[in-house]
């Protein structure tokens, strides 16, 4: 036989309440007692009641889903933390629509107003793209990782920290000269912190180091050019030297591992290799690569907890807005493993 569909009045006839208070409690929970949202709870159980989320979506506007922009996915580091920000489904009951970024600002406006039609309740930016200035004019709940993030919520590592981390480490390894490779990085952004990490124990350690900062490719194959290039330039400068490696990410690391196992067939004693993030590539590599791990899991269920609370109060008969912008900072961890001594 077929199975009739619960409906509304079922559920009042069920509960003796009315099918006013009956949608109240699937579209504005708050305004009925708890005792009375337990009733009707225990009766959807008892009538087996299968949501139908396309009326729900259309009766009060709430899809449930929330937006993501991120700018590629082939480096490790993010492919991780969209794995991790998936994964609180479980916790959260949140559905995701995720849009990967190309670093062109009209592009990745189409993407928003995209998710904007969607009707999302939130939006999760990893994208360095669009300032925070004009996220926070979208007047949607908006939780920003490891990018510049004045006007919005965020979740960032303590890059400072992670950089100090890296170079001390390089440091206590008796290099003769130590190097960072990152992006030129603007000094109001999180992973400007690595590069004044790096800068600042050299300088007290009294040193030798070099900076190679600029564009490091927006794919793979440009990436890889770049670091290519790169340690061409490194070897010519620093012959016969033993040279500290500290690469902005794990991505990047391993890729310099790889260039110098196939030009050498082993990781040449002058080397020493840092990465950052501690995504899955630093430990799975060829030779398990030291980095300064993010935390990526914790940085995920932060983002995700501010931006339900956000959501959640927007939900309320009377919200309250927040007076100004939550940022938290996750402490990360130094992970040692055989590219350095």
């Amino acid at each position: 036989m077929e199975k009739k569909n619960v409906t509304f009045d079922d559920i009042a006839k069920y509960t003796h309440f009315s099918k006013t208070t009956i949608s109240r409690y699937f579209n504005n929970p708050d305004s009925l007692t708890i005792k009375n949202q337990q009733i009707i709870a225990e009766a959807l159980e008892a009538l087996n009641y299968k949501e139908n989320k396309v009326a729900r979506i259309l009766a009060n506007g709430k899809t449930e889903f929330v937006g993501i922009i991120i700018p590629n996915l082939y480096l490790h580091y993010y492919s991780e933390m969209l794995n991790q920000i998936l994964s609180t489904y479980e916790t959260y009951g949140y559905k995701f629509l995720v849009f990967t970024g190309n670093g062109k600002k009209d592009i990745e406006r189409k993407y928003i107003q995209e998710l904007l039609a969607y009707k999302i309740e939130g939006m999760i930016v990893l994208s360095h793209t669009i300032s925070s200035q004009e996220l926070a004019s979208y007047n949607l709940p908006i939780v920003t990782i490891e990018r510049e993030d004045e006007y919005v919520c965020s979740v960032n590592t303590d890059n400072y920290m992670g950089g100090v981390q890296a170079t001390s480490l390089l440091a206590k390894s008796g290099c003769d000269v130590l190097i960072h490779i990152n992006s030129e990085v603007p000094e109001n952004t999180p992973t400007y912190g690595r590069i004044k990490g790096f800068q600042d124990i050299c300088r007290e350690k009294q040193i030798p180091h070099e900076l190679f900062l600029g564009n490091t490719g927006d794919t793979y194959e440009e990436s890889l050019q770049c670091i290519s290039q790169l340690l061409e330039i490194i070897e010519k400068k620093y012959p016969n030297q033993k040279k500290g490696i500290f690469m902005s990410n794990d991505t990047f690391a391993n890729m310099l591992l790889n260039l110098l196992l196939q030009k050498y067939g082993r990781l040449p004693d002058d080397y020493q290799i840092m990465g950052f993030d501690g995504s899955p590539a630093s430990r799975e590599a060829v030779i398990p690569i030291s980095t300064v791990g993010q935390q990526i899991d914790v940085i995920a269920k932060e983002a995700m907890e501010l931006l339900v609370m956000q959501m959640s109060e927007r939900k309320k008969r009377r919200p309250v807005p927040l007076g100004a912008p939550v940022h938290k900072t996750i402490t990360p961890i130094l992970i040692r493993r055989q590219t350095t001594i």
